[in-house]
């Protein structure tokens, strides 16, 4: 019996620290780029050119994909469903300002259900120079929201990861 009110005490304060802790993630990672703004915002602004950078996209080049609409333009949607790294989700263009802004929503069903804005802004710089910032923003349920703070780190080094790769491929 002391080790069943052990084990609800143990339960009884993972839930009690959710509920008090952070729901809300953000992760925001930039680089400069030995390019043009204009030659990188064309780059990014395309969904599809996504498979060719971000780490997230390779982890399962077997992975089953469908796509609605016309890539680079607002209510695109990228849908995907692989292995267990790669889950199973859509992404979708929401917003874009043309020659700065592209603003997309992915939408994860697998692992589990979960729901981020995505940012990618550029900004000129001196000599033919960008500066792209992407962002990360979203909330997470109780009791998922506990791992925050890991997933923060994670999504942090695969931005970092995913944003050499495109400096790579816009300064070749």
């Amino acid at each position: 019996m002391i080790i069943l009110y052990i084990i609800i005490g143990i339960l009884a304060l993972i839930v009690l620290t959710a509920l008090f802790s952070r729901k809300s993630h953000y992760v925001k990672r930039d680089i400069i780029i030995q390019t043009p703004r204009q030659k990188v915002f064309d780059y990014i602004k395309f969904i599809q050119n996504q498979e060719t950078f971000n780490t997230n996209a390779m982890e399962d080049s077997g992975r089953k994909k469908e796509f609605k609409g016309t890539d680079g333009t607002v209510g695109y949607v990228y849908t995907w469903s692989g292995n267990k790294d790669a889950g199973k989700g859509e992404k979708e263009i929401m917003a874009i300002e043309e020659g700065k802004t592209v603003e997309m929503e992915i939408r994860f069903t697998k692992p589990m259900k979960a729901v981020a804005r995505i940012i990618m802004e550029t900004t000129s710089m001196s000599n033919g120079q960008t500066f792209l910032s992407w962002s990360n923003a979203g909330t997470l349920p109780v009791p998922v929201n506990l791992f925050i703070p890991n997933m923060e780190k994670h999504v942090a080094k695969d931005m970092d990861k995913s944003l050499l790769i495109l400096k790579g491929l816009l300064e070749a």
